[in-house]
């Protein structure tokens, strides 16, 4: 009961403090009937997109769906896929030996202030365009410091191109990862946000490296330091640079490298972009 009421009072500061700089641990109460909830997650069903080296892709299968001898509907359904497809998180333990997996992930990671950095006009000239360490100094010094245990989110405009394959990838070849082009965090951006201390990093494209990468840099940074990522987002147009909160529930996934995200963001009537 404690946690429930914890969870709603943290939300809550959200919508009273929409313009405030998050203050780690402040409470703040007012009603969601004053705010927007907006899902970030893509559906999952058969134009998911997955790792080029997946070809499996996400599977549903029926079980059983129909009137029944008894008169009432009944449907239920066998899902399959990897845990890295579609909008999901990348656990610490992804990249990070003895890394946190997707069930230990403290709760704390997964909900917190937002805070949208916005690089569409890099990503527009540029399909390998990455966030570096000045975007961040230039959100700042028009939207105040990113505080500890605020959850980052990377805006290129890439979700526009979901679930085509060739635009968001770069490549659509089955089987193939050489040839990937969508833009990213920079090793540099990455060691920042973690001396920041952020809760956890999320993007609209399909990795936190991007497309190039050969050595996963910024994954080995993030989740080597206990920051989870979250991939494949949507909707993120939709958010101020501050003013959201953010809230990431994976599936829960016993020793899980990741999984299935179904993230939102509750965004105050007031928080104007």
């Amino acid at each position: 009961m404690l946690k429930r009421i914890a969870l709603f009072s943290i939300a809550s500061c959200a919508l009273a403090c929409a313009h405030a700089a998050p203050q780690p641990g402040s409470l703040c109460i007012a009603s969601t009937a004053d705010a927007e909830l907006v899902d970030l997650s893509h559906a999952f069903d058969r134009d998911t997109l997955y790792w080029p080296t997946d070809t499996a892709g996400f599977q549903l299968n029926t079980l059983s769906e129909g009137h029944t001898e008894g008169g009432y509907y009944y449907s239920a359904y066998a899902y399959a896929g990897a845990e890295h497809g579609g909008t999901h998180i990348d656990a610490p333990l992804h990249f990070a030996e003895g890394g946190a997996s997707t069930d230990a992930i403290p709760l704390a990671r997964l909900t917190g202030p937002g805070v949208v950095i916005d690089i569409q006009a890099d990503a527009a000239s540029d399909a390998d365009a990455l966030l570096t360490p000045e975007h961040i100094r230039a959100f700042e010094a028009a939207h105040g410091t990113i505080a500890r245990g605020s959850i980052v989110l990377v805006r290129s405009g890439w979700s526009k191109r979901w679930p085509q394959r060739r635009a968001y990838l770069g490549d659509d070849t089955a089987g193939d990862a050489s040839q990937l082009h969508f833009p990213g965090l920079s090793e540099a951006a990455a060691r920042a946000l973690v001396a920041r201390q952020v809760a956890a990093v999320g993007i609209d494209t399909a990795s936190i490296d991007h497309g190039p990468s050969r050595d996963f840099i910024v994954h080995r940074v993030l989740l080597g330091a206990g920051v989870p990522a979250f991939e494949n987002l949507t909707a993120l147009e939709r958010l101020p640079e501050r003013g959201a909160w953010i809230v990431a529930l994976p599936m829960k996934i016993a020793r899980g490298s990741g999984g299935p995200l179904r993230a939102l963001a509750i965004v105050p009537s007031g928080a104007g972009r």
